[in-house]
């Protein structure tokens, strides 16, 4: 074993002693401590979910449409569209004003331009018609339908007000929550040693090497200057629980995941860094949607098959899934400027993407992923066209392709057969779920405690059937709320985007946190057979790195569309583009 590696048998023998002598005592700590540690989750997990929940911030200004008669309109985005409609970001509720009439973006340097969207009364920069798009300067005149409204930055008072009450808003210090999870991962070391020492070794101590990684992660975004710290809270409360989970039905894999662990970290950081540069992203659209499709393809040539899907790449004692990593490329893909949003071209190619990657996982039988990227799809393609009736064909298309892949590949049908009559197949095509349910009941609100359980012999309990071993081990308390940070996440997304800059972290947020509900959805309910078990991984909480590393990825994109005073890295501030922002931050 690894761990004898660096631990001298006679350490071991040393504990198995010890813990032998003390076995009443011991035998006591799990009896008390798997009533603790749901306390501990909640002190964990309360302050996070509130300072993500509550999000009324005050929303940025970048400056301001003065209106004819007095008064003004503040400017909250890089991109806004003008126009009559109620959803407009700048409402102007005048008869000779189109629907959709304008929008007014910010530039990569900090300049502003307007775009007239083929509006019937027009848009004028100084008296000048704009035939495609004209760059807008402090102190011009903008005609909108007739309506003319004069382009100012915020009066420094306003500016000074609207900068301390954004700092008064900040995010709350995550530090108790950390302490409290220290404790939590301290105690669920203890109690994996006490559970099986022959058989785990010291792997549970890998616990305390993510407990190290958490406090240098915090340290250096701290001394960095971000402040906004409840998404890798919930991430790292739910990494605890992944390694706690591995430790019961796989020790030796603990330390991967643990490497998994601190990749992903290193991914979320430098998707967060590079998606500073909006232009950037922009540009590299349909290089991401290549990459996403590549890594498909080349899965589909090289793959092997592994649970019933051949979407696995394995080099070797190493095994790779390409389709996790596949989910942030097709998100950037997906995602799209404000400036871009109008074209329906570009919707198109990105509906004939989403059939290439829909294909490939067709063909490698991974019908789980393949429904995640479906919806992420139809979250994506709303937020870009908001058109109701051609989504309503899409999924008609899809109902019928699904149909068809049953006619000609019953196979696949009988994987599901047993949906919704587990009990009934107890003993065959039901018997992973049977077991689920089972586990899940004999835990009870707190659990049998960790590496308590006996789900652990099953396969894939660590991935598939993960939720049915928290609930066994954990109790039902802590798998309801590893449940609820994922709902918290996608909840975070869809109120913190009403304050998005532009629309690229508005979409890439919300498909992000949409993904990570599906994904969740189909990994718990199939386990306790409400939907048909579709292997797909519990984000963050399944054992596997592939899955570990997509999942900190995701969040890069909530982190993106935090526009609160200094609380993500993802968000650039102003710095000397002072009045080309509008302000400051």
């Amino acid at each position: 074993m690894l761990s004898r590696l660096f631990f001298p048998q006679e350490i071991l023998n040393t504990l198995g002693d010890f813990f032998q002598r003390y076995q009443w005592a011991m035998w006591w700590y799990t009896a008390l401590v798997r009533f603790v540690f749901p306390i501990l989750a909640l002190l964990i997990l309360v302050r996070a979910f509130r300072g993500l929940l509550r999000v009324r911030h005050t929303a940025e200004q970048w400056g301001q449409l003065a209106l004819p008669g007095g008064g003004s309109i503040p400017i909250c985005h890089w991109e806004n569209i003008l126009g009559r409609a109620p959803l407009a970001d700048i409402r102007l509720d005048f008869p000779t004003v189109s629907r959709q009439h304008a929008v007014l973006a910010r530039g990569e340097e900090g300049e502003w331009r307007i775009t007239d969207l083929g509006s019937k009364g027009g848009t004028l920069v100084n008296g000048q018609p704009v035939e495609q798009s004209a760059r807008l300067n402090v102190g011009d005149t903008l005609s909108v339908g007739g309506i003319e409204l004069l382009f100012l930055p915020l009066a420094r008072e306003e500016e000074e007000r609207l900068h301390n009450r954004r700092r008064a808003e900040g995010p709350e210090p995550m530090w108790p929550s950390l302490l409290w999870l220290t404790v939590f991962q301290l105690l669920a070391v203890l109690q994996l040693l006490i559970g099986n020492l022959e058989e785990r070794g010291l792997y549970p101590l890998t616990l305390l090497g993510l407990t190290v990684v958490m406090w240098v992660y915090y340290g250096v975004i701290r001394r960095l200057g971000s402040r906004g710290f409840e998404l890798e809270t919930i991430a790292f409360f739910l990494s605890t629980l992944s390694i706690a989970v591995t430790l019961s039905s796989a020790p030796a894999s603990a330390p991967k995941q643990l490497i998994a662990v601190v990749l992903g970290i290193i991914f979320l950081v430098a998707l967060g860094i590079w998606m500073r540069d909006t232009g950037r992203i922009q540009k590299l659209r349909w290089l991401m949607a290549g990459f996403a499709i590549g890594l498909l393809a080349i899965t589909l040539v090289l793959g092997k098959t592994k649970y019933g899907a051949s979407n696995w790449i394995i080099f070797g004692p190493f095994s790779f899934q390409p389709s996790e990593i596949a989910k942030i490329f097709y998100i950037f893909a997906g995602a799209a400027g404000l400036e871009r949003l109008f074209r329906r071209r570009n919707l198109w190619l990105f509906m004939v993407m989403t059939g290439v990657c829909l294909l490939c996982l067709a063909l490698m039988s991974d019908f789980g992923t393949a429904s995640i990227f479906f919806i992420t799809f139809l979250v994506i393609a709303f937020l870009r066209s908001g058109d109701f009736a051609t989504l309503s064909l899409i999924c008609a298309g899809a109902v019928f392709a699904g149909t068809l892949t049953l006619r000609f590949k019953p196979y696949i049908f009988h994987r599901f057969a047993s949906w919704g009559h587990a009990w009934e197949a107890a003993s065959t095509t039901g018997y992973q779920q049977t077991r689920a349910m089972s586990a899940a009941a004999s835990g009870g609100l707190v659990g049998v405690g960790p590496g308590e359980g006996w789900l652990e012999k099953i396969s894939a309990a660590d991935t598939d059937l993960v939720f049915g071993v928290l609930c066994e081990e954990w109790g039902l308390v802590v798998g309801v709320l590893a449940v609820l940070c994922i709902l918290v996440l996608a909840l975070f997304a869809t109120r913190a985007c009403r304050m998005g800059r532009s629309a690229f972290p508005t979409i890439a947020a919300c498909a992000a946190g949409s993904l990570l509900v599906v994904q969740t959805c189909l990994n718990v309910f199939g386990s306790m057979d409400l939907l048909p078990l579709t292997g797909v991984t519990f984000p963050f909480v399944s054992n596997g790195g592939s899955a570990m590393i997509a999942s900190w990825g995701l969040l890069a994109f909530l982190k993106a569309a935090d526009t609160r005073e200094r609380a993500s890295f993802a968000i650039g501030g102003r710095g000397k583009q002072n009045w080309k922002g509008g302000g400051r931050s």
